[in-house]
């Protein structure tokens, strides 16, 4: 499922700001935006913009110029909307009237994605998209995207853990990379894109370094797979300014699909012990947990804190121990939860 970078949605709240005469907050699905005071009421229907949107130059965005411009050499010129604090509140996202798009319909029900409608496309790192080598071309057919849902867009997955066993990991903070076994043979990706084995690609020659496509032909022989995907994040220095303080590349391995399906955490663990991979650290297995963890405050709190070399921690993934189909995401239930610190800090 794609993401909704804008949509329609109903604010749920209106909170003051201690000491601010023109701004509050209003809180919408499991985000809060810091807006103009009275520009919104509970119940009202707006246009929000999620962080991590690139919104496209017009005049509506205008007043975003100082604080948000970027000319990308991938996106070209457009508005990047990013974590922020105003007056000691976070402000994730933007809010704004309806009727500042007349493009949209009257009438547009809550949930409805504006996305392509309104010219939204997903701030890309360029570091991802530039320095991965060179491009043979898209993913290959059992290689899927790996951004994972975060739980202020969509809150209601909290409730989808309930009775189940679940597991909680640790987000690494680097650039996803992917190994892939099929018909067509051997293939290694970034997050957009296959490439080539021609030197130009650090994470090929992680790969190759380490022997993993003979090592990977080999088990997929020997456990009569035909189809054998493995994705992890590289972390390294010179990757996401290398907030895991590494001193050499490191591959972590958070997703294994075998014959086209994504396997449970503990066959995950043996593929991994049987591949000499290293998977992302498993923080916590437990049982329900939104009775643990009944709303995104929590989870935000227990996503805090720093990896073992000190460096500020980027956020947790929370997944089932066995996989659960998902028709709110239209996946493998999963979820991510950022820290609002890491945010601040990296922002």
């Amino acid at each position: 499922m794609s993401r909704k970078l804008a949509s329609i949605q109903t604010i749920r709240a209106i909170e003051p700001i201690e000491g601010a005469d023109r701004i509050e907050l209003a809180h919408v699905l499991g985000w809060q935006c810091v807006v103009n005071k009275g520009q919104f009421h509970p119940g009202d229907n707006a246009v929000y913009f999620e962080i991590d949107s690139f919104l496209p130059v017009c005049d509506v965005f205008e007043f975003m110029r100082a604080s948000s411009f970027r000319s990308s050499t991938i996106l070209g010129d457009g508005f990047r909307l990013r974590t922020m604090k105003f007056r000691g509140q976070i402000s994730q996202g933007l809010l704004l009237p309806t009727a500042s798009f007349p493009q949209i319909p009257v009438g547009a029900e809550p949930g409805t994605d504006v996305t392509e409608l309104l010219g939204v496309r997903k701030w890309e790192i360029e570091e991802r998209i530039t320095t991965g080598g060179n491009i043979i071309g898209t993913l290959p057919v059992d290689v899927p995207h790996t951004d994972e849902t975060r739980v202020q867009a969509n809150p209601e997955l909290i409730q989808a853990f309930a009775g189940l066993e679940y597991y909680i990991s640790t987000k690494m903070d680097g650039s996803s990379h992917s190994i892939s076994l099929d018909e067509d043979g051997f293939h290694v990706t970034g997050h957009n894109y296959e490439y080539r084995d021609d030197g130009s690609s650090a994470f090929y020659n992680l790969v190759n370094e380490r022997g993993l496509q003979a090592k990977i032909q080999a088990f997929a022989s020997a456990e009569g797979l035909s189809l054998l995907t493995i994705q992890g994040e590289l972390c390294a220095p010179g990757i996401q300014s290398n907030r895991l303080r590494l001193t050499k590349p490191e591959w972590y391995v958070f997703t294994v699909r075998e014959n086209g399906k994504r396997v449970g955490l503990r066959r995950m663990q043996e593929v991994c012990e049987a591949l000499d991979l290293l998977h992302v650290p498993i923080e916590e297995i437990g049982m329900d947990l939104p009775s643990r963890y009944p709303t995104v405050e929590a989870l935000l709190s227990r996503a805090d804190g720093d990896y073992p070399n000190g460096g500020k921690k980027e956020g947790i993934v929370i997944r089932p121990t066995e996989p659960v189909y998902s028709q709110m995401i239209g996946g493998c239930l999963s979820m991510k939860v950022v820290s609002n610190k890491y945010l601040l800090k990296n922002e």
